[in-house]
């Protein structure tokens, strides 16, 4: 008896640690969307401790919503883009702002520079590569591709020194369902940003991919212009001006 209940303790046991690794699995490899402005900051100053953040921006690229975080550590300045969606890092660079513009030793070649690139992105090929002076400098741009990723790298030609690195991940057009809140419920949203006014026209467009209604009203001495996501119902855009 004392070891069918041992067995069975340990059958429990083991059904709670299969249980935890199931249910934090999904946690672990997927990643959550982003919902605000602060979510996106939260995720940049994890991937770039200790940085100041300078400026953040949500914008449509291709349709997809992303946000863009400036970011300053030391002598470097970060530019990091997560897609809402999924809270993905699609875009990652840093720029060196401290530059030795002294030194006289011999520009590297061509084929160094390329030893170099190909040992920072392993597997990865160059498409292009040339030396430049730029920013008080000689040095080399270096641009590669691997997978869906496009990379931009910047040698200092003299020390040999890496002092700009990017990495872009393919944005792939968001497919669309067709799912429009239709001209006559774009009317409504822009009413209720301007009440009492009269709508005077109602257009689809895109801007960058992303489906939008623009909607111009007129009440009392003002004009206005409001741009409304066709899928979403969110204003992207508004402005008010004197008539004419």
């Amino acid at each position: 008896m004392a070891k069918k209940r041992k067995m069975a303790a340990m059958l429990l046991l083991m059904f709670c640690f299969v249980s935890v690794g199931v249910l934090a699995t999904p946690h672990s490899v997927y990643a959550k969307k982003i919902n605000s402005m602060k979510e996106a900051e939260k995720l940049a100053r994890k991937k770039v401790k200790n940085a100041t953040i300078v400026e953040s921006d949500k914008d449509y690229e291709k349709g997809v919503l992303i946000y863009e975080i400036e970011m300053v550590k030391g002598t470097k300045e970060y530019n990091l883009t997560y897609r809402a969606s999924d809270g993905k890092l699609i875009e990652y660079g840093w720029e060196q702002h401290k530059l030795d513009r002294s030194s006289m030793k011999k520009k590297m070649s061509e084929s160094t520079c390329r030893i170099l690139a190909q040992k920072k992105v392993p597997g990865a090929s160059i498409t292009s590569i040339r030396l430049k002076y730029d920013d008080g400098i000689d040095q080399y741009k270096v641009k590669m591709k691997k997978g869906n990723k496009k990379y931009e790298l910047e040698y200092h030609a003299r020390t040999r020194e890496l002092i700009g690195y990017e990495w872009k991940e393919e944005i792939k057009p968001k497919q669309s369902n067709n799912n429009y809140i239709g001209a006559e419920k774009a009317k409504q949203i822009a009413l209720s940003k301007v009440p009492g006014a009269t709508v005077i026209k109602v257009e689809f467009d895109k801007d960058d991919g992303v489906p939008l209604y623009d909607v111009e009203l007129i009440k009392d001495e003002f004009e206005y212009d409001i741009e409304i996501h066709a899928v979403t119902g969110e204003i992207l855009d508004f402005d008010q001006d004197y008539r004419d």
